[in-house]
Parts: C-alpha cells; structure tokens; sequence
C-alpha cells in the first residue's frame, strides 16, 4: 500500500471543513452554554413542552452518555439527552433538546425527507464500507468495477444529502416553537440559533467530504477527466 497525494488534493478540503465545523459546534455550544434561559428550563424540560404542546406524551426523553451525543430513536420514539442538554439550564441546551424534539414532530406528522432517511440507513451502512472497498480493489483492478463501487458508495452520499433537509426542517422548527410555546424570549433567539446554524454546518461538511472522496476515485479511474485504463 502506499499514499497518493492526489488523495489528499481531494480530501483535504473536505477535512478541513469538518474539522472548522466540529470546532465550530464545541465552541459555540459551550459559550451559550455559559448563557442562563430567563425561564430557567431545562433541556429535558423544554423539550417535554414541545412533545406535549404536539399531543406526543408516548415519545419518552432519557439520558445519554457522551458529548452532544443527543438523538432521536423514531424506533425506540425516544428522546436521547446528553448529561449536558438534560439537565443544562442554557440556551445551548434548550435549542439542543428542541432540536431533537422537532426530529419527533416530524417523526409524528409523516414528514417525508425522514421516512426516506430511515429507509436508507442500511444502504447508507453497506455503501460506507463495501463501496469503498470495491472502489479501492478496483483502481488495481479495472475502472469499471471502481464506477460499480462508486454506485454503491454514492448511497453514502444520497443518505447525507436527504439527511440535510431533515436536520434544516427540525431545526427551523425549533427555533419557531421554543418562542411560540414562550420556553425563550425573542431576544435569547440569536443565541439558540447560532448553536443550531453550527451543528447544521457538520451535516454539510459531512456530505462535502464523501463527495470529495468519491471524486477522487472517480478521477483515478479516468471519468473525471484522469487517465482511464480500457
């Protein structure tokens, strides 16, 4: 084996951007962290009003470990709060939990970009892993089988764009319902969205870089304009 450093032409953008946007969300988080909600609720608690104000008292909000590890299981229909969202009394940790929150109403109210996610999570799981492989064998192999392993690998890709408008919609719907349901006031909204906007940001480049990588061995294999062995 051995490194190209056309590899890194491609993917060095992409890393760039992941790692300016994981950055971003730890910083960001952790100063409106540092930001009291008027209201004093908790991410757990304004959470629980949203659920509630939408009839959903069947969706349960637990606990997680982890660093902003927090989640919605529409399996489970369960709220997963880290140790800082749950009990945190910040504005990071409300716009965190009714982030969250929105991902149940959406999961309640049939929003479509959702279903279409859920669906592809295991071709997402299988192109993650076997398309990158077929990719690699293939540039030692034929361009042909690296094009078959892009195809499967571009499933890795569709899940991360549809996921974005999952993300944007659950968020919007956040901001828009933490001031409806009065959990903030209109002048603590810049600071719950600047937590979202940042967290948005890892979805994007997330989505970037897995192009940038298929680019590459698309390139390699000559249809992207690199030399393609027949």
């Amino acid at each position: 084996m051995f490194f190209d450093p056309v590899y890194l032409l491609f993917a060095a953008p992409g890393l760039i951007l992941s790692m300016w946007a994981s950055y971003r969300v730890r910083t960001t988080f952790d100063a409106c962290s540092q930001i009291a909600a008027a209201h004093g609720h908790s991410g757990a608690e304004a959470a629980q009003r949203l659920l509630d104000d939408a009839g959903l008292h069947e969706v349960g909000i637990v606990e997680t470990d982890g660093y902003l590890s927090d989640h919605y299981d529409p399996t489970a229909r369960q709220l997963a709060l880290s140790h800082d969202v749950y009990h945190g009394r910040s504005l990071a940790a409300i716009g965190v939990a009714c982030h969250e929150a929105g991902h149940a109403i959406q999961h309640a109210t049939g929003y479509v970009p959702l279903g279409i996610r859920s669906v592809l999570v295991p071709t997402a799981n299988i192109g993650s892993t076997a398309g990158y492989l077929i990719m690699a064998v293939g540039l030692m192999l034929s361009p042909w089988v690296v094009l078959l392993g892009a195809a499967v690998f571009s499933m890795v890709l569709l899940f991360q764009v549809v996921t974005l408008p999952v993300e944007f919609d659950a968020s919007a719907r956040a901001k828009r319902l933490v001031l409806e349901a009065g959990i903030i006031a209109p002048e603590e909204r810049d600071a719950v969205d600047r937590v979202l906007n940042a967290a948005a940001l890892t979805y994007v480049a997330a989505a970037f870089s897995t192009l940038m990588v298929l680019a590459y061995y698309l390139f390699q294999a000559g249809f992207l304009g690199g030399s393609r062995d027949e």
